[in-house]
């Protein structure tokens, strides 16, 4: 049967919560391979909640259903602060993406509790920005960042990375509202390692089920390259 919209494939799943350094609650999601460890990890940051950005937007779904079955990758979803979703409301209010460091910190904290392998920041959006302006504080192999806006980072922020030898896989839609490949290579030169990848007909909110395949390729392409091509088919149950 094809893997495509909201399928699940198999996986370990569990209901979490995070406790930040300020006294929150932030409820989230851990999925893991089935019957396999880890490879690595990745900690996914939401789009922007004001905007209906949750742990749920398709593509952080997507992952979390797919990947751990597909690429042997643990997926951590979590609404930030005063973001709620079907799995529950974080506490406290949304704060533009300052208070929400905390939150990051509360999600590498969780990973480092549990002994989750070689994480990974994925930021969409909204979630880009806490990648940029927070993930180098933090024990990570790299960010993947889909759909920069680039609205609350600012140029030292990004240029910071430049000082950073992690990686910095950048996924611009051709389409983007916000931020096109052009004007991203010019804000993101400031980064000379950062890999910045143009997605021909590409749209900020990558609907589709091509748009969908592209950035979990890509993802993969970055994190665990052997497991690649993905499989597009699943036996059926």
């Amino acid at each position: 049967m094809e893997i495509r919209g909201p399928r699940l494939l198999p996986a370990r799943r569990e209901e979490i919560e995070l406790r930040t350094e300020d006294g929150l609650r932030l409820v989230g999601e851990l999925a893991l391979p089935e019957a396999a460890e880890p490879v690595a990890t990745l900690v996914t940051l939401h789009p922007l909640p004001t905007a209906g950005g949750f742990m749920d937007s398709h593509i952080l779904r997507k992952a979390a259903a797919r990947l751990p079955a597909l690429a042997d990758l643990a997926v951590l979803r979590f609404n930030t602060r005063g973001t709620s979703s079907p799995r529950g409301a974080s506490e406290g209010v949304f704060d533009g993406g300052t208070a929400e460091r905390l939150d990051v910190a509360a999600a590498m904290a969780f990973v480092h509790e549990r002994g989750l392998p070689r994480p990974w920041l994925v930021g969409w959006s909204f979630g880009t920005e806490l990648a940029l302006k927070y993930g180098r504080q933090h024990d990570i192999e790299g960010v993947i960042l889909l759909s920069p806006p680039l609205h609350r980072a600012t140029t030292a922020e990004v240029a910071a990375w430049a000082q950073d030898d992690r990686q910095v896989v950048v996924l611009v839609p051709e389409l983007d509202d916000y931020l096109r490949p052009d004007e991203a290579t010019e804000r993101f030169a400031a980064i000379p390692h950062a890999r910045l990848i143009a997605v021909d007909g590409g749209r900020h909110l990558w609907v589709g089920e091509s748009q969908t395949r592209r950035v979990l390729d890509e993802i993969v392409s970055a994190v665990n390259p052997a497991a690649l091509p993905l499989r597009q088919e699943w036996p059926a149950v």
